[in-house]
């Protein structure tokens, strides 16, 4: 029943709060130790695919072993020490209200017709070149964007800290922070970065499928196009070249009946994607609300679904 109302309220935290800057964050500590041990890694391990495996190693056991001491000190702390510990190191796994916002200030900069400020602001949620981004461009950015971010940032975190709770939620935080580290197809990180990328890969299979069907359903209560989410997420859901996240892409294309994918520049080199929603047309500014809203009912779903399976269970975190 604890841990129920543990998720319940972390999922509540984030939609209230989300995550105030300025803040310590335990996301960007697991992206500093990994990037440390990089630096060490690397001259100590001749084999760069083997310095990559025990990166991510350690930092897997750092991160479970910080997650579980400080659950573990807090409950010999008067109650309810251990409860406001659990829910807040969920609350930190969960990244639903700060997509959203950041979604909404780039809508409203280019709402301005301010495309320098809109390109500043989609840089901070995509990994893509942006300063020469035309305003359809920064659209599909975006909205690729929050459809990825609702696998990497909600319902696969959810997933997790549904079956193992705090310690779940933040060993899946630390596999996905390391693949945004270390998960690129360049010289530097291909072979340090496999084990990272492959790790990213395991973990979101079963959750971006999930999220996928979910998508569809959530389409229908969104006022959205749920018989095209289908059909896109049937005919291009691999289409990415990430096995998981054409899944979210592709209901988005189609709930919203536009076109994903195509040209996008990675560090001064186009990257020519298959297109996804490939009937669809092209985005447009208000595309970015309509995203924002299927993220909202999709998140929402499958909060409840993880929070009733948690009931089902009847048994607290571990």
């Amino acid at each position: 029943m604890l841990s129920a109302i543990h998720l319940a309220l972390a999922v509540a935290l984030d939609f209230l709060i989300g995550d105030p800057p300025g803040l310590p964050h335990p996301v960007r500590a697991i992206g500093t130790l990994a990037l440390q041990l990089e630096a060490r890694l690397r001259r100590r391990v001749q084999n760069q695919r083997l310095a990559g495996v025990c990166t991510v190693f350690l930092v897997l056991l750092v991160t479970g072993s910080a997650a579980a001491g400080l659950l573990l000190l807090a409950r010999r702390l008067p109650w309810p020490a251990g409860d406001i510990a659990a829910v807040i190191i969920l609350y930190y796994g969960i990244a639903a209200r700060d997509m959203l916002r950041h979604s909404r200030q780039v809508h409203a900069a280019l709402a301005a017709s301010d495309l320098p400020l809109a390109r500043r602001r989609v840089a901070l949620i995509v990994g893509r070149d942006t300063a020469d981004m035309d305003a359809e461009e920064i659209v599909r950015a975006t909205v690729e964007s929050v459809a990825e971010n609702l696998v990497d940032g909600v319902s696969a975190p959810l997933f997790f800290a549904m079956l193992g709770g705090p310690v779940g939620i933040m060993l899946y935080k630390a596999s996905s922070t390391m693949d945004s580290v270390f998960g690129y197809k360049n010289e530097r990180y291909r072979e340090f970065g496999w084990a990272a990328a492959r790790l990213d890969d395991l973990l979101n299979f079963v959750p971006a499928r999930l999220t996928g069907i979910v998508m569809v359903a959530a389409a229908a209560l969104a006022g959205l196009r749920p018989v095209r989410a289908y059909a896109a997420l049937r005919c291009d859901r691999l289409q990415h070249a990430s096995p998981n996240s054409g899944h979210s892409e592709a209901a988005m294309a189609g709930a919203l009946g536009v076109q994903l994918g195509g040209p996008a520049s990675y560090f001064g080199a186009i990257v020519e994607k298959p297109a996804i929603g490939r009937l669809g047309r092209k985005t447009e500014p208000g595309d970015i609300l309509l995203a924002n809203r299927l993220f909202l009912v999709t998140t929402l779903i499958v909060a409840l679904c993880c929070i009733a399976t948690r009931l089902a269970i009847g048994q607290t975190f571990p």
